[in-house]
């Protein structure tokens, strides 16, 4: 029986990693995957999904209008892998659950769970009330802790509490943080 897989966590975890190992493991035994990335994310060029260990792969895109139904009505797959899917809307979340469990199609997602101000993106939350199997992946704050938010930093360094929910920025935008330092953090 297939499932539905949230895989999430705070920016630098190594997620993109984790999924570029996935796919690497079904092709090693000669199956086909379908990878796709968020068209939003230009940072290393529109449909390239890159890991901070240096690895990239190109990848399908998805946008709004991507229709993961239509899609796979008749492609045969043995896995879908989606990068940065709290980009998903939640109709999109709705039919990767429907392959799942309709068409037997295990679906795998990776991405964030909230913002720079600890909301969650729409297509996160669906995830986290459709998904068959979560899994937080983890990574650490500068103090040592588990980090659990992600904090936009302007370039004076202090942490932003307004703006546009997404705004594509790279590593030197982002910064994953505990609770405590997020809170403690200077805000402008």
């Amino acid at each position: 029986m297939a499932k539905l897989y949230f895989r999430y966590s705070a920016m630098n975890a190594g997620k993109s990693t984790a999924m570029l190992q996935v796919a690497h493991n079904y092709e090693e035994r000669a199956m086909n995957i379908a990878l796709f990335t968020a068209a939003i994310d230009d940072r290393h060029s529109v449909g390239t999904v890159a890991s901070r260990l240096g690895v990239t792969r190109q990848a399908d895109i998805f946008s709004a209008e991507t229709n993961f139904s239509q899609l796979f009505e008749n492609r045969k797959v043995a896995c879908i892998l989606i990068d940065e899917a709290q980009f998903l809307s939640p109709d999109q979340v709705r039919q990767l659950h429907i392959l799942a469990h309709q068409h037997n199609l295990p679906v795998i997602c990776y991405g964030l769970r909230a913002d720079f101000l600890g909301m969650p993106f729409p297509g996160s939350a669906f995830l986290l009330a459709l998904a068959d199997d979560l899994e937080e992946m983890k990574t650490i704050c500068l103090c040592g802790k588990k980090a659990t938010m992600n904090a936009r930093i302007n370039a004076q360094g202090f942490r932003e509490i307004s703006g546009e929910q997404i705004v594509i920025g790279g590593n030197s935008r982002y910064l994953a943080m505990c609770a405590k330092c997020y809170y403690a953090a200077k805000t402008v």
